[in-house]
């Protein structure tokens, strides 16, 4: 069974991310999927715009996959942030739009997901967060400096210290998040319109705008380097290991700070 769902419609292409029983969590299939998947969509010409959701009303993306992640020594754990790194740089360079739909939770890898699509827009009950602290490790998909980029120093510390989550209306409220909708059925209308509205005008013009757009946040690679590096650094340590143990065993961690 396939991962991830496509459908082209009349040059836009649907992507569902469908991993209903993970709550469509991030794992090493649906990575390398959707990397085959944007690549192919790059080369198709007859791909003007992408629309990236997750199956069902209760998640975009919940985050990676925990038991994949708890297993990672820090040579892997480098690697894996890497990879996820340049997959969601991938993304957010391409010339062609992509929108986030978001329904439901959009947490750790989910929002990181987001985050490198160029609009978002998400159902009244969406939740979005970086709760990677509560398992004793960071954000490794880019999420330090795309959250940072997008809500400010202050609070996307306050949000990746913290671990707390947020309603879709704060996450609009502070910038994470273009517009908020009741449902699922006006999501992706909703996504629908906006994608139009942008394939509408001229293609080059298009590309060019979310390029020079992009030119301002440049892909920094000592930032995003410090990052892949603390997330391996953290791989190591006693307190991951114990936090992505409670969390598999659904019980409140006890770190060491070691």
């Amino acid at each position: 069974m396939s991962t991830i769902k496509t459908q082209n419609t009349s040059g836009l292409l649907w992507v569902t991310i469908s991993r209903p029983e993970a709550l469509n969590a991030l794992n090493a299939e649906v990575l390398q999927t959707l990397r085959e998947i944007i690549q192919e969509a790059y080369q198709n010409n007859a791909i003007k715009g992408i629309i990236l959701t997750g199956e069902g009303d209760k998640a975009f993306v919940a985050g990676a996959d925990i038991k994949e992640l708890s297993s990672l020594n820090a040579e892997q754990a480098f690697a894996l942030a890497q990879k996820g790194q340049l997959l969601f740089k991938q993304l957010e360079d391409s010339p062609k739009p992509i929108i986030a739909a978001i329904n439901g939770f959009a947490l750790g890898g989910g929002c990181e997901l987001a985050m490198a699509c160029h609009i978002r827009i998400a159902t009244e009950n969406a939740k979005f967060g970086q709760p990677e602290v509560n398992l004793g490790i960071i954000p490794g998909y880019g999420g330090t400096q795309r959250l940072t980029q997008l809500v400010g120093r202050g609070k996307a510390l306050e949000l990746m210290l913290t671990g707390d989550l947020i309603s879709a209306q704060e996450a609009k409220a502070i910038g994470l998040v273009n517009h908020v909708v009741a449902n699922r059925e006006e999501l992706m209308t909703l996504a629908q319109t906006i994608m139009s509205k942008i394939l509408s005008k001229g293609p080059v013009a298009v590309a060019h705008v979310i390029k020079s757009v992009n030119a301002g946040f440049s892909f920094e690679q000592e930032g995003y380097q410090a990052e892949a590096t603390s997330f391996a650094a953290c791989a190591t340590t006693e307190d991951f290991k114990e936090g992505t143990a409670a969390f598999l065993e659904k019980r409140k961690p006890t770190f060491s700070g070691k």
